[in-house]
């Protein structure tokens, strides 16, 4: 009669989906379908693209805050350390290379004492952080380092300052682990120190515990005379740390063990792919339970629609004429109801900041705590091959269920149709 997917062919399906209810329309359970798998695709970016968003902000404070690979062990006397390091730093693809002491302490302020962890740096090492350079909260870097023996000024994080209840130039007593022999006998070192300035990266693990020391300071307080505890090694691109081990083994010499930022954080990383994994196959299921809907819908259609489809293939219709309106019919609900889907999420992604505060607005309640979910926000990624992905399974879905009772439409016996009327 025509070419296939014809004017004329669209003309029905249309009018097919949008009938009324007494002309043995479905438009009620088309708009549920449409409902349902917009909500599904919606739901599937949304929860996506916000793992995908918790997984690179994490990995970014973690990578921001840390180093990417440490060097233990070897030579690390002050001469021998120093020349291990110009050899670190000369390595292609290594930013950084920053001798580190790193211990716990307890930590003493007006109100509460509280478990810290002290890490100490040189100023000049400490100035080329990034992560702390930039989210100085309060006071300033200026201070810190100063000194034959680094001084007395520390940098604190804006929780573990809350929780002691310290600001700026205020004094705070650490107290090391370490024991110091007395006459009294072996006593924990202790020392007071002046807040130099406050920061936050936005992560509360560092934020609630973490204290910056100067090297030579932190030496004196935690006994290490001259030496270091570990290198911590920066790179130009984290993900190749693992490649780089053998590189950073030979410059550090021998007996040097080099660990890197993927074998500290394993389990942390693992947990969350797998998390991911499972969230992504759950919501896909769950669109798919969502196309099913097209279905009940087209089957109702075809038994309202037994008379007309008869008459049409009477007038010359062939079967793949009928199984092309009723596929068009029910695919067009997939199609508007996952581009629909699709609009919905990717505006709230772009847009769940302000989300975030409106809801807070309205209830009164912090729907995003930091001491729970690590973040000062929710963090939001769009991956946009991952919402390819999310098309093509919804359109998928949605065409492979319409075929089934499209089929059956097109095999309808116009004599058997046409008997009872």
């Amino acid at each position: 009669m025509s070419t296939p997917f014809g004017g004329w062919e669209r003309a029905i399906a249309i009018r097919y989906l949008f009938a009324k209810r007494s002309h043995g329309g479905v438009a009620l359970i088309s708009v549920i379908s449409f409902a349902a798998i917009a909500l599904a695709v919606a739901a599937l970016v949304i929860t996506m693209s916000i793992m995908n968003g918790f997984r690179t902000e994490l990995t970014g404070k973690i990578l921001g805050f840390n180093g990417h690979a440490f060097v233990v062990g070897g030579a690390m006397s002050p001469g021998q350390r120093g020349a291990m390091v110009q050899r670190i730093r000369q390595i292609p693809g290594v930013v950084q290379a920053i001798p580190v002491i790193e211990s716990q302490a307890l930590a003493q302020g007006p109100v509460a004492v509280s478990g810290a962890v002290v890490r100490g740096v040189t100023p000049e090492d400490l100035r080329a952080t990034p992560i702390i350079v930039h989210n100085i909260k309060s006071g300033t870097i200026a201070g810190f380092g100063l000194g034959e023996d680094g001084g007395d000024i520390v940098l604190v994080g804006d929780k573990l300052a809350e929780t002691l209840g310290v600001h700026v130039g205020d004094q705070i007593s650490l107290i090391s682990p370490t024991g110091g022999e007395t006459v009294f006998g072996d006593l924990p070192p202790s020392k007071s120190y002046i807040v130099g300035g406050i920061f936050s990266v936005g992560m509360s693990e560092y934020d609630q515990s973490f204290i910056y020391m100067p090297l030579a300071q932190a030496q004196l307080f935690f006994g290490r005379g001259a030496s270091v505890d570990f290198i911590e090694v920066r790179l130009t691109d984290p993900d190749k740390a693992p490649a780089m081990k053998g590189a950073l083994a030979a410059a550090a010499g021998p007996g040097a063990v080099v660990t890197d930022w993927t074998e500290r954080n394993r389990a942390y990383f693992g947990a969350l792919q797998v998390e991911r994994s499972v969230m992504r196959m759950i919501f896909l299921f769950i669109v798919a339970l969502a196309a099913l809907n097209i279905i009940s819908g087209l089957v109702m259609l075809v038994k309202n629609k037994g008379r007309d489809i008869a008459i049409l293939r009477t007038m010359g219709a062939g079967q793949g004429a009928i199984l092309r309106i009723f596929f068009m019919a029910g695919a067009s609900i997939g199609l508007a109801g996952t581009l629909a889907g699709l609009l919905f999420g990717v505006v709230f992604c772009l847009n769940i900041g302000t989300i975030q505060a409106f809801i807070e607005w309205i209830t009164g309640v912090q729907v995003f705590n930091s001491d729970v979910y690590f973040l000062a926000h929710v963090p939001e990624r769009i991956d946009w091959w991952e919402v390819a992905g999310v098309t093509i399974w919804a359109l998928g879905a949605s065409f492979l269920f319409t075929l089934l009772p499209a089929w059956r439409a097109s095999r309808l016996d116009p004599v058997e149709a046409l008997r009872y009327e």
